[in-house]
Formats: structure tokens, sequence, C-alpha cells
């Protein structure tokens, strides 16, 4: 028990509400620490079925619960209204036909008298990660956590669990969801999908507001985070809006409109180099990873979460919309449309160790859950279908207009000065880039930093900054450790 008793203290930012365990039969050990969005008076777990024969943790939230509960053929007795429970109940009549079923963000583990069950998400917006260890017996034993921090004293492999992927102890790994890898429809009239994505995102975001605690959205001012909280403030009495940046930052004053044009209760915070300096290695720690755009932006991140977590609980975000509907600087210079098509097919399946990453760890730092809209499956899916010149607008001048369907689906609900706001990377518009020039000259201008990439060539360095970042990364593990974390960062490849 002792193990797992420190895996889940490593991991007790994640779910400061309780923690319980569950020995089953002495076959293995199952922990949870949590924090309490669905029925947190009664939905503590592990929670087990009536027989006490399947136990279930998990990590997440699926939104289509109650509808699977309606469902479930058996009169089960619940203990609670918590969405796992269903989980449970439904792996218990349909086995692992039930994982495809649901319908949300997910790391789960179910334990019976016979097996172990790991399942995570479609897109991998929880994280998941096993580890192996050799025993005396010639048996590995296997270890699993949500963040490699709580592993890597335990396990001697360790690696990230594949989004859209279950674990059987008696079947191993399949992959039960795959983004699907459809040809654009141009026979479809562009009115028809601008409509399309509309409605579909005004469902996704619906499905989300689903909680029993105080929900609230960040709202950079760009175009994504605005288009979440101006659908969310529809169908909310009040919502609570958080915006960050340094003093004079454009993603400031921009989020003011956005926050004075749908009504929110908004606040700010404004942080310095010296704050920026202070939280660096904070955030090197628990982002678990030194790659130099993800750290650029999990700052900005972090102090919104820090922000955030003193009003609500849950958090909507607005990542996905620049890799559903080209809106990264990168892809203006692919000329070829189906290239393009492509590049975005893989740039929505490479987010799980990158974007989505950097959201989970910055929010559950500070005890709050993220949630994606952007990333519901059936937005996934019907982005998927939407010709790549409908998301980068090109014309014969020679202007590129980057997410040009979505800013079309929109233009009723926003500012036109926002719907038609250039695309800022979160770390440019909140003036955090800016910031790291003083910061890096204070805190790494003695490093040799071509040594030092050259003594970390598998890290593949590419400057003063992330040789800083990965310095850093470094100390916050002891030796024995550090190189199962470097291992597993999440690096952006790049165009095929």
């Amino acid at each position: 028990m002792a193990p797992v008793r420190e895996m889940i203290a490593v991991q007790a930012h994640r779910g400061p509400d309780g923690h319980g365990f569950h020995d089953q039969a002495g076959q293995g050990l199952l922990g949870h620490t949590r924090l309490a969005i669905i029925d947190p008076a009664h939905g503590q777990q592990p929670i087990d079925n009536e027989s006490r024969s399947s136990v279930i943790v998990a990590n997440g939230e699926v939104y289509n619960h109650a509808d699977l509960r309606r469902n479930l053929v058996h009169d089960h007795r619940f203990g609670s209204t918590s969405d796992i429970e269903t989980v449970l109940h439904l792996f218990e009549e349909q086995g692992l036909n039930a994982v495809p079923k649901l319908d949300g963000m997910f790391a789960l583990a179910i334990a019976d008298d016979d097996a172990l069950l790991l399942a995570r998400d479609p897109i991998g917006i929880k994280p998941l990660y096993v580890g192996y260890k050799q025993r005396a017996d010639d048996r590995r034993a296997l270890y699993f956590a949500s963040e490699l921090k709580a592993l890597v004293k335990w396990a001697d492999e360790v690696e990230e669990f594949p989004p859209g992927t279950y674990y059987h102890s008696q079947q191993g790994f399949r992959r039960y969801y795959a983004v699907p890898k459809q040809a654009p429809r141009p026979d479809v009239p562009v009115e028809e999908q601008i409509r399309a994505v509309r409605a579909t995102l005004e469902a996704a975001v619906t499905k989300r507001l689903m909680s029993d605690v105080p929900l609230g959205a960040f709202l950079s001012g760009g175009l994504d985070s605005s288009i979440i909280a101006a659908i969310a403030r529809q169908q909310m009495d009040e919502l609570h809006t958080f915006s960050v940046g340094i003093e004079g930052a454009r993603d400031l004053a921009a989020a003011r409109v956005v926050a004075d044009h749908i009504g929110s209760i908004h606040h700010e915070y404004v942080y310095t180099a010296a704050d920026v300096l202070a939280a660096l290695p904070e955030v090197l720690y628990y982002l678990e990873s030194f790659d130099q755009d993800l750290v650029r932006s999990a700052i900005p991140t972090y102090f919104c979460s820090r922000l955030a977590a003193d009003y609500v609980k849950v958090i909507l975000t607005g990542e996905g919309a620049d890799e559903l509907f080209a809106g990264y600087t990168y892809y203006k210079g692919i000329d070829d449309f189906d290239a393009l098509h492509h590049e975005l097919h893989r740039s929505v399946t490479s987010l799980h160790n990158l974007n989505l990453q950097r959201v989970d760890r910055m929010n559950m730092r500070h005890s709050i859950e993220g949630r994606v809209p952007f990333l519901d499956t059936t937005l996934v899916e019907l982005a998927q279908t939407i010709p790549a010149e409908r998301k980068l607008r090109r014309t014969p001048d020679g202007r590129q207009t980057e997410k040009w369907i979505l800013r079309k689906a929109v233009e009723d609900l926003l500012p036109a000065e926002i719907v038609w706001r250039a695309k800022e990377q979160f770390d440019e518009g909140s003036g955090t880039v800016d910031l790291l020039d003083q910061v890096l000259h204070d805190a790494a201008a003695s490093l040799d930093w071509r040594a030092y990439a050259a003594a970390h060539p598998a890290d593949r360095l590419r400057s003063r900054e992330e040789c800083y970042y990965h310095q850093l990364l470094s100390q916050a593990f002891p030796a024995a450790d550090r190189e199962k974390v470097l291992r597993n960062v999440g690096r952006w490849k790049g165009q095929d």
C-alpha cells in the first residue's frame, strides 16, 4: 500500500477534496485523489459495485452519463449521481463495449476479480501514463498514474498511454477510436457547413456546462476563448471570465471588450518579469516538459489558472480551434490545400502530449478542471469534412485569413474587432514573450547552451531558452528518475 499512498500524495494537487484506496483481492491496489465536480457529497472514489466484485477510479467527466444511466438494463443500486459510478455499471453490463460509448474526457481504471481495464479518452484530453517494474518472480508489475512524477520512483520503464485506447490485462492494448481521415466535402454548400459549425459548437459547449460546482471561462480576448465564453454566457445566469498578461498586453484590452459585450464578471491579473522568474521552476515541474513553445504558453496558463482557482472549480478553454480550423501562422506556408488538410489532421492527433498536457497540468496544479469544447469528437469529425480552403481563406491579392469558416460561424456572436482579430499565440498576446527576454538575460546569461545541448543530444535542444528549461526540469527530479521524465517530453515534429 505504501507506494500507492505515496503516488497519490505526489498528485494531491489534482484532487484536494479527498482520497481513497482499494485492495483488489490481493491482486493490486487502486488509489484516487478527488477533485469533486459531480455530486461532491457522495461521489468519493474508488467506487465499487453492489457485490464489491468490481471497482473503478477515474479522472475526468463523462458528459452523457445521464443517458447511459437511463439505458442500463439491470436495476443497479446507486450510491451517488456521479458519472463515474454510471461507467462502472455500464462496464458490468457491456464489458469492453462500454468504452466507445463514453462521451467525455477521461482516464479510468476498472478492476474486477479477473482483470484490469485502463482506458483514455479519444483525443487524450486527460492524461494517463503506465509504468512497469520487473519483480523477483520474473513477472512485471504494472503501475499507472495521471502524471509522470507519480510513477518515476516506482517503475523501471514509463510511457504515455495512447489516446483512444484501452488496455485489458487479458487482451492487451486495443485502439477503440482514431480521428477519421476523411476526404473534404467541397460539394457541401459553404453556408451549410457554417451553420453546422455553429450548431455543433453550441452543443459542445452546452454539454460541458454540466457541473455541481462553480464554472468559469478563460478569456484571452482571442477568437477561440471569446467564442466559448460568449456561448456559455448565453446559457448561464452569470459567468466569471479570467484574463492575464503583462501591463498593457493586447490580450487584456481585447478581453475587456469581450467581457463587456457578453456581460461576464471579469477578473484580471497582471504579472511581471519577477513573477515569471519566481514561477518558472514550479511551471516546469508541473508541466513535465522543457519544450520551448509549450513552456512559453504554459506561463500565462499557470497565472490564469491560479487566478481562476479563487472563484471557480471548472474552467472552459479554447484549445483545439487552431488545429481544427488552421489557426497557426505556419499553416500559411503550406501552399497545397490537400497537404494542409493532412497537416491539420496530424495536428489534432498530436495535441495529447503538447497543448492538452499544458492545459491539464497548469489547471490541475491549481486544482481546477479544464474543459475543451472545440475537441468534442462530433466537432472534430465535422472539421475533417470541411475543405482546407474554407479554413485558410486566400484571396487573389495574397491575403490569407486563418479560421475563416469559424469566424463566419460566429459573426453575430461577438464584436467585429474580435471576430476578425488576427491570430496571436497566448504567449504573444499576453506579452509573456517580451518578458522572457529579460528573465533569460538575468537567469541564463552564463549558460553555455551549445555545450549543454551537445551534452543532451537525445533531447534535441534548440536554444539557450530551451536549455534553461531543460535544466530546471532536470533539477526538479532525482538523478535516478529524471531520464524517465525527459524521455516522455512531447515534441512538435513539424510537417511531414
